[in-house]
């Protein structure tokens, strides 16, 4: 069963406090300190295609995809006025493309949704295997400490206009994942609520290990940062970027 599929419809409401225009700017920025003005972009786990909109707007010849057809028929309503995009519907780990990009893209943790490490580098390699050479791979986590003990073994409830949920977290020590259970009460008219229940789960990933896995699939270049600036993570830092050369 797939994860996304009612909590697609919900999903933009839940993230309006993402600033997806900054993300793109971020995005721009790096490509800029790179020295890469890439024409063909590919993002994987595109979501709703919020990110994907910013990036279809500049004029990038953009192929999105996402595993969730929810997520993708969300994503058609916003992208649908662009030309130069193209959504498909794949799964980061066994994407398969017929062409190489300047660019690949993933952004909002989703490489923590793969949980297996043999999965995540056959992610890296098949993302290699997908770039030009001198091709540029921008990606975040949720770090280890955010998981860990932000997120884990904690508690969320929030109660919006016609929508209340509770966000339950246990992560385990011993294989570091972290499984999210959630609970919905939404309503369209204010009065009636439909309930519903979701349950992700996220690998927290060292910093160390992502670079030996990035190392490992041919990446010549790799820096990571706190996210949206260009600072050295520190322990506490709950959102990772990072940045691969082939």
């Amino acid at each position: 069963m797939n994860i996304y599929n009612k909590f697609a419809y919900l999903y933009d409401d839940l993230m309006v406090d993402f600033d997806y225009e900054n993300w793109f700017n971020y995005i721009e920025n790096i490509f800029e300190k790179y020295n890469k003005n890439p024409k063909k972009v590919l993002e994987m786990a595109c979501g709703t295609g919020n990110l994907s909109y910013y990036l279809g707007k500049k004029g990038y010849k953009l192929t999105c995809f996402d595993l969730s057809e929810d997520m993708l028929s969300k994503a058609y309503e916003k992208l649908r006025r662009f030309k130069n995009v193209k959504l498909l519907n794949q799964d980061m780990v066994n994407f398969n493309f017929n062409e190489n990009f300047d660019a690949v893209i993933s952004i909002c943790d989703s490489i923590n949704y793969i949980i297996d490490e043999e999965d995540l580098i056959k992610t890296f390699n098949n993302v290699w295997n997908h770039l030009e050479e001198g091709g540029i791979f921008i990606f975040d986590i949720n770090s280890y400490y955010k998981l860990k003990y932000i997120i884990g073994h904690n508690t969320f409830v929030e109660d919006r206009e016609n929508i209340f949920y509770t966000w339950e977290n246990y992560f385990d020590e011993d294989t570091d994942i972290c499984d999210f259970y959630l609970t919905f009460f939404v309503s369209e008219d204010g009065e009636n609520f439909l309930r519903f229940n979701e349950e992700h789960r996220e690998k927290a990933y060292k910093t160390e290990e992502i670079v030996h896995m990035l190392k490992e699939a041919g990446f010549s270049k790799i820096d990571y940062y706190s996210a949206f600036t260009f600072d050295r993570p520190d322990e506490k830092t709950e959102r990772i970027n990072f940045v691969a050369i082939k």
